[in-house]
């Protein structure tokens, strides 16, 4: 009997067939529908969304169609989608400037703070207003604490105010949050969902910071060896293999040995190398591979686990509400960081626009939250929406309060 035959060559053959279907359908929808978003002056991380919203079950419910049913297809989307956000994370490591925050100094710094600060606490009351469980709600404030200033950063861009006070303390502020917000995912997933008491949970931070500690020297002073030793290897692509490995073996001992979320880990190899000459090479040769396959998978699969139609008329209100503590609470907290930190009105409440916008760093936090079992599946499509909406509104509030010029603010130092 020939192998293609046998019952197990016959049924894996049956799954392989529609993930090949899923897999072009979704990545050419994902880069189709964000192109589509940045002809109108939107991201394109907003319209691979949407591609996963019209997609998913909200929808056309796509994964329920007969050429697309499979028993293991969904979860193996997921699984390819969760390596999107390991490399997605990498890269955002790579691009952290830690020197944008020296030179932003005090502003940023506190701006960054207290707008992780002000929207966790505010999303917290929010969801026991309406009755969350205590752990449903303080995740619901973690995912308002998340800042996406990539936005914010290209309106900047066109409007040839990047390099202002305001977009110098932006950038500081961003990585401040970026930071917290990963420390925070990690303690909150240790925390709630290993049910510890106060002794376990102490001895749990201990060995999260440990196993932080090691990651992070071993990707300042071993990463960017390895990537010298992959440039020199006599295979194609011998820097991004090695480089990628170690990424994934760092995330793997990130959470296996320290309970910390492994895209902390991969984030930490990503500032690690991103102080290597190398830098830039690994950049190059990361962006095809994540931008082109793994990363518009991770954001259509957060519009296929997100259905629109399950919502109830009380989650419709908690939508709204949720939405405004989100615009607001970013604008007091990281407006009055940076008002604290010496800015003037009008300059801090530029910068308290400008991290308004949750984009993908928000999706990844309610992802984790997700696969951790902390948010509920009517939860998370209230945070998607969330999301969709901060990213929405960001441009045009930036755009308006910088309309005024005023040439005494828009030089930094």
């Amino acid at each position: 009997m020939s192998i293609e035959s046998t019952p197990a060559a016959a049924t894996a053959a049956a799954d392989f067939l529609p993930l090949l279907l899923a897999l072009a359908i979704l990545i050419a929808s994902a880069k189709l529908v964000g192109s589509l978003s940045v002809r109108l002056g939107q991201p394109a991380v907003l319209g691979e969304l949407i591609a996963g919203l019209l997609l998913g079950p909200t929808f056309l419910n796509l994964t329920s169609l007969p050429l697309l049913e499979g028993p293991d297809l969904g979860r193996v989307l997921h699984q390819l989608g969760q390596l999107g956000v390991l490399w997605l994370m990498f890269a955002a490591g790579l691009e952290a400037e830690l020197d944008d925050l020296r030179r932003s100094g005090k502003p940023a710094l506190l701006a960054g703070i207290l707008g992780v600060v002000t929207p966790m606490l505010l999303g917290l009351g929010v969801g026991l207003v309406f009755r969350y469980p205590l752990q449903d709600a303080l995740f619901i404030g973690l995912t308002l604490s998340a800042t996406s200033v990539s936005i914010s950063a290209q309106t900047l861009l066109e409007l040839n105010r990047l390099r202002s006070k305001e977009g110098a303390a932006l950038l500081g502020a961003a990585v401040i949050d970026d930071i917290l917000v990963i420390i925070l995912l990690s303690l909150v997933v240790a925390m709630v969902g290993g049910g510890a008491g106060l002794t376990g949970i102490l001895l749990q931070l201990g060995r999260m910071l440990a196993v932080l500690l090691l990651v992070g020297l071993a990707s300042v002073y071993l990463l960017p060896r390895v990537a010298e030793w992959g440039m020199r290897l006599r295979v194609s692509e011998g820097l991004l293999a090695l480089v990628l490995s170690c990424v994934l073996l760092l995330g793997w001992a990130a959470e296996f040995g320290g309970g910390v979320a492994a895209i902390t880990g991969a984030f930490v190899a990503g500032v690690g190398l991103g102080r290597s000459h190398l830098r830039e090479e690994v950049e190059r040769a990361l962006h095809p591979l994540a931008y082109g396959f793994f990363v518009p998978l991770f954001l259509v699969d957060i519009g296929l686990q997100a259905d629109i139609r399950s919502l109830g008329s009380g989650a419709v209100l908690f939508t709204l509400v949720l939405i405004l503590i989100a615009i607001v609470s970013k604008v007091l907290g990281s407006g009055l960081g940076a008002r604290l930190g010496g800015f003037a009105g009008r300059q801090a409440f530029r910068v308290g626009l400008g991290m308004i916008s949750r984009g993908e760093v928000g999706l990844i936090v309610a992802g984790v939250g997700v696969a951790e079992g902390l948010l509920a599946p009517e939860e998370f499509t209230v945070v998607v929406l969330m999301v969709i909406v901060t990213t929405l509104v960001t441009p045009p509030l930036l755009r308006l309060a910088f309309s005024r010029k005023e040439g005494a603010d828009a030089a930094v130092g």
